[in-house]
Order: C-alpha cells, then sequence, then structure tokens
C-alpha cells in the first residue's frame, strides 16, 4: 500500500469515529496520522520494511503497528470492523463538498438516507428541508457537490494556488466597500498543494463583494453565491470560495479559515476552559444570560484571551506548537528579508539560461549580498556539467565580475554529483579552490536504502562539501523521493557541520517541513535555495522560506542568512 491510500484509511476511520460522536481524542489522532503521512516525501512502505516507522515525527507505537499491519496484510482489523458499523456509502457521501461528518450523521438517522444517490433523490424532494440549516441554499450546494464529486479534482501546487489568488485579491481590493482582504486556509499556512483556494474579506456590503467576485473574467462557473460566501470555478476547473464577515470579526474568522482542524479544535478547547466560547464571528466571555463579544477584529485576539502570544500561520497544524505558545517557547521564525544570498543558482556555463553576470545582478536587486553560482558538475552531461577546466575558465569570469562589484560577492561554486559507491566528481584538490560544494543525487535513484544512505554520508564526510542539495530527490506530483535513512542523515548532517539544503524549486521543496525539527534538534543546519536556473526562479526563495516556517525554523539555523564574512568563516574559505 502506498502514502495515499494508508492516509486514505486513516482518515475514513476518522470520518467514521466522527459520524459516531466517538472520542475527539482518538479522533484527532488518526486525522494527524493520515495528515503525516500524506506529507511524507518518501514510501511508507519503504521507511516499514527498514524498520523506521518510528521515527517519522507524530507517529507513535500504536499508529505504527496499525501502518505495519496495512503494509504486511493489506488490511486492517480495526477498519475492517469500525466499516462494518456503519453502511459504506455513508463514507462516500464525505467527500461531497458542503457534507461532513455531522451532515451525515443527521441524514442517515433521521432519514435512513446511506448512499449519494437516495442523498441526491432526497434533496431534489426537499426532504432535508425540515431540519436546521438544511434549507435551500444547502440543498442547492449538496447537488451541485454531488456533480463535483463526480468530477476528476487534483489539488493544486502551492505556486500556481498563489498566483491565482493574488491576481483575484487584486481585482477585489478595488471594490470600494472592501476594508480587509486575506489569503486563508493551507494557502496561508503554505503547504506544498492547496485544494481549494480560500479568501477572506472584510467588507460593510457582502452583496457588491459577492456581484463583483462572481463576474470576475475568469470565472466560468458559480459553484455558490449568498451573502456570507460564494465558490466559483476559474478557468483550469479550479475552485476559489470567499467568505465576507464583519471587520469586528475579521481577525477571528481569519484565524478560524486558516488553522487546520485539529489546531483549531484545540484553540477552542483552551477557550472552554477559560470560560470563553471562540468561533468565526468572535471571542466571547460566557455569561449566565447573555455571552459578551470580548475580541474579534484582529487575529492576536485569539490568542491573547487563552494567554498565548501569536502563532505564526505556518504553525497552525497541531505539532506542538499549541504547547510551545503557552510555555513561551514558540520560536521566532525565519523571514524572507532574513535572507543574505543564494547558495545554488545556475548560470548559462552548464544548463542555466542567464549569465553570471545576469544572474549576480538580479540577485542585487533582490537585496542580496552574495550568490553561489554552483553549476553541474561533469558527470551531469544531459545538464552540460563542466570539467575542471571549464571551471578554471569560469573562475576567471567570477574574478572579473567581483572586481567590478561593491557590497556584492559572487561565489563559485558546484553542483557535485554523488555517484553511487560514495565518489564525487572532483578530487578533493579542486574542491579547494572553490568557495561552496552543494553535493547533490542525480542518478541511481533505484539503489536501495543502505547504498543511497551510504553515498550521502560519505559525501557529507567530505570537508569539503557544505551542502546536500535537495536531500531525497522527490519531485512533487512526479517522483517519490529515494530510499534513504532518513534520521542517519539528519545526524550525520548536525554531526559534520554539513547544512542540509531546503530546495525552493516549486517541484522539489525538499527537504519536507515534517522532518526540520528532528533535524534542527539533532544540531543540523540548513540552507534556503532557489536552484534557480533563470532569474525569475530567484524568487522561488519565498517557498523555500515557507518550508522552512512550518519546520519552525529560525534565522540562525540558515547559513544563508550570515553575512558574508561569517559565512566565508563558517564554510571555512575565509
Amino acid at each position: 500500500m502506498n502514502n495515499r491510500e494508508i492516509a486514505e484509511i486513516f482518515h475514513s476511520i476518522a470520518d467514521i469515529l466522527e459520524i459516531k460522536s466517538e472520542n475527539p481524542f482518538r479522533i484527532r489522532a488518526y486525522r494527524k496520522a493520515a495528515q503525516t503521512i500524506e506529507d511524507l516525501p518518501q514510501s511508507i512502505k519503504d521507511i516499514h520494511t527498514n524498520g523506521k516507522l518510528s521515527d517519522i515525527p507524530g507517529i507513535g507505537e500504536g499508529i505504527a503497528g496499525k501502518i505495519s499491519e496495512l503494509i504486511q496484510t493489506e488490511k486492517l482489523k480495526e477498519y475492517e470492523e469500525i466499516r462494518k458499523s456503519v453502511p459504506s456509502g455513508l463514507l462516500e457521501m464525505l467527500n461531497i463538498s458542503s457534507v461532513g461528518p455531522k451532515t451525515v450523521a443527521l441524514i442517515y438517522k433521521e432519514l435512513d438516507i446511506t448512499s449519494v444517490e437516495g442523498l441526491e433523490k432526497a434533496v431534489k424532494d426537499h426532504k432535508l428541508a425540515k431540519f436546521p440549516g438544511m434549507g435551500e441554499k444547502k440543498e442547492e450546494n449538496i447537488l451541485h457537490g454531488i456533480k463535483i464529486l463526480r468530477e476528476t479534482k487534483e489539488r493544486i501546487p502551492i505556486y500556481e494556488a498563489e498566483v491565482i489568488a493574488e491576481n483575484i485579491i487584486s481585482l477585489l481590493r478595488k471594490v470600494p466597500t472592501v476594508q480587509n482582504i486575506s489569503i486563508a486556509g493551507s494557502l496561508r499556512r503554505r503547504r506544498e498543494t492547496i485544494g481549494d483556494i480560500d479568501i477572506l474579506i472584510a467588507s460593510k456590503n457582502s452583496e457588491e463583494v459577492m456581484n463583483v467576485f462572481t463576474t470576475l473574467p475568469q470565472v466560468e462557473e458559480i459553484l455558490a453565491k449568498g451573502n456570507t460566501r460564494s465558490s466559483v470555478r476559474i478557468d483550469g476547473g479550479r475552485q476559489v470560495d470567499i467568505r465576507v464577515v464583519q471587520e469586528d470579526s475579521f481577525g477571528t474568522a481569519l484565524h478560524y479559515f486558516t488553522g487546520s482542524k485539529a489546531h483549531n479544535i484545540r484553540i477552542r478547547e483552551l477557550g472552554i476552559k477559560n470560560n470563553l466560547k471562540i468561533n468565526e464571528y468572535g471571542v466571547f466571555k460566557r455569561g449566565k444570560e447573555q455571552d459578551e463579544k470580548i475580541g474579534g477584529s484582529k487575529e492576536v485576539d485569539v490568542f491573547k484571551s487563552i494567554g498565548m502570544p501569536y502563532i505564526p500561520p505556518e504553525m497552525r497544524e497541531d505539532r506542538g506548537e499549541i504547547e510551545a505558545g503557552l510555555s513561551g517557547t514558540l520560536p521566532k521564525l525565519i523571514k524572507i528579508d532574513n535572507l543574505r544570498g543564494d547558495l545554488h543558482v545556475h548560470s548559462n556555463w552548464s544548463d542555466g539560461t542567464n549569465s553570471i553576470e545576469e544572474m549576480a545582478e538580479a540577485a542585487m536587486e533582490r537585496g542580496y549580498r552574495y550568490i553561489a553560482i554552483c553549476d553541474h558538475s561533469k558527470s551531469l552531461k544531459i545538464a552540460s556539467g563542466l570539467d575542471e577546466k571549464q571551471l578554471v575558465e569560469r573562475q576567471k569570469e567570477i574574478n572579473k565580475l567581483n572586481n567590478k562589484y561593491r557590497n556584492f560577492q559572487i561565489l563559485s561554486g558546484v553542483e557535485l554529483e554523488i555517484h553511487i559507491n560514495g565518489e564525487l566528481d572532483f578530487s578533493d584538490d579542486v574542491l579547494e579552490t572553490l568557495d561552496v560544494v552543494v553535493g547533490a543525487i542525480h542518478t541511481g535513484f533505484s539503489q536501495d536504502e543502505n547504498v543511497n544512505t551510504s553515498r550521502i554520508i560519505k559525501a557529507m564526510e567530505n570537508n569539503y562539501v557544505d551542502i546536500i542539495a535537495h536531500p531525497t530527490g522527490r519531485l512533487l506530483g512526479k517522483r517519490e523521493g529515494y530510499k534513504i535513512d532518513i534520521p542517519a542523515i539528519l545526524k550525520t548532517a548536525g554531526d559534520t557541520g554539513t547544512a542540509l539544503e531546503i530546495n525552493a524549486f516549486p517541484e522539489r521543496l525538499d527537504l519536507a517541513d515534517i522532518y526540520l525539527q528532528e533535524a534542527k534538534e539533532k544540531g543540523a543546519k540548513f540552507a534556503i535555495n532557489t536552484d534557480a536556473h533563470s532569474i525569475s526562479q530567484l524568487d522561488f526563495a519565498k517557498f523555500g522560506i515557507g518550508v522552512a516556517r512550518r519546520g519552525w525554523l529560525e534565522k540562525q539555523d540558515v547559513i544563508n542568512c550570515l553575512d558574508i564574512d561569517e559565512l566565508q568563516k563558517s564554510l571555512g574559505t575565509s
């Protein structure tokens, strides 16, 4: 079984438990496990084969045992038993937009509906209208959700979702009654891939906002239109949802529609313990006769009300941020402005499209103080890798440009191929002449875990290798990472001082955020690099920053936040 299949089973268990109104802590445990498995850059089967399930952050012994059972037998006894406790059609209904476990429980218990087809007929016969919250608009949403369910729906890469959201937000900002506007949901949390794009708006006139939104030129279909929420499909079939609230509720609504479900539940539970009601409408102090609204216009109102500091959106996944907030140990997350340079870019000396001078000047325009030109090494012929003589010639060009620039430095580097036996493309004598050496694997992906782990560790133990590029080799949506012992790699990074790259190229985003906290605890340092092959790709740095923030990194964890003198001292080239 693959990662997606196992995650879906855990999601299903959580859904069934929620339909049956069972223990919320048990439900949360399964949802967290499912999310963790979905985010893994490696095959869960490979991790199991090597006895490393317990090394996955957030996976306890109980869940690990269930994963093992699924991989070994392709079945889970608990899942088979719990599925028998409810009709199978109820789970399919949960895939309908606007239909959650509580709705499914209601229509099952009150109308004995057990299938999507039965639900569709009941909606058309207006049998749901008699229940609270099940009016005409809800029926329309369910019918359209059933239609959408029967169509293929893919998640959106973050870079594509961001472009869509920014474009729509720029248009909606022009509406005179819009007082505040922000992205929300998983895009604001900077997840690698996004489902529907969520946008939150504060306005005095929601009708005007909805009319503008649903008539934007890129809208292909209006899925739903209401006073507070509307959904559309735009060019390319992507779904965009907007919600409009009053300005005095914008902060609490933004929190509510940003955090993961697990995070939001924890916040509400803390509110209850403090005699508060926290929801998208505000923060309310409970009274005997009437609740008193004590906050809501700002997000910080939520956190302040329960005695903790503001938690950045990227951390709101229930991965320990609540505990850190309560104990006063939240990290001061890295920001894009903390970066002083990019330590892995390519030029037209290998497979880049721009000259060294063009890349350097583009870096200066972005406020950088240095850039490392790391063209491919000789064995990667498909990428026009450089040999020893070409490195010497390229160095002459770099020296000439460095004599030209003030307050900016071009570092001479290489993306060095790590061979299957762990040998490197260049001798130490050649590597010693370079400012930055970025070790990488581009071939031999099918080797077993021991081989790949050994080759990377051997490279890290070389004094001249400064950074390991895209450590797992994954390509999102295209290729799983190669088999490696990640805990061993993380430990070696800490032991040798070799930085692990957070490759900001949107198809990679590797190393994944799920491993960063563990790596940091083992003493590892990181480099947020774009792997840019053109000027425009230098802007990918923001995606790497998003990964780093999701992994709780601070600027002192990232070597290219150092000034040039400190960096060169760190690299041993000063």
